[in-house]
């Protein structure tokens, strides 16, 4: 039997959402994969390799940065990524 995952929240809630996981796309041809930088250091080196890479299949990809890793994204870049990317890759790297 295998165990459910428990994913947790950076943002210290008092009370954590509990959030249903969303199903995986079966392929990633033909959407907009959302590339967001949090503002550490070196996640740009980090989603530099992975642009790379999803542009030599041939995918489409759309950068993002956080203002700063200390708070959570701001609202209106939220929108943005919701209205322009299908999924996203999240650099935590330092």
């Amino acid at each position: 039997m295998t165990e459910p995952r428990v994913l947790l929240d950076p943002t210290s809630e008092a009370e954590p959402a509990h959030r249903a996981l969303l199903a995986r796309p079966p392929s990633l041809d033909g959407l907009t994969i959302g590339l967001l930088s949090i503002s550490k250091r070196t996640s740009d080196v980090f989603l530099d390799a992975v642009e790379s890479h999803l542009k030599g299949r041939g995918l489409e990809t759309a950068r993002f940065v956080k203002p700063t890793f200390a708070r959570p994204a701001p609202l209106e870049l939220r929108q943005e990524i919701a209205t322009r990317c299908d999924v996203l890759v999240e650099a935590l790297a330092d």
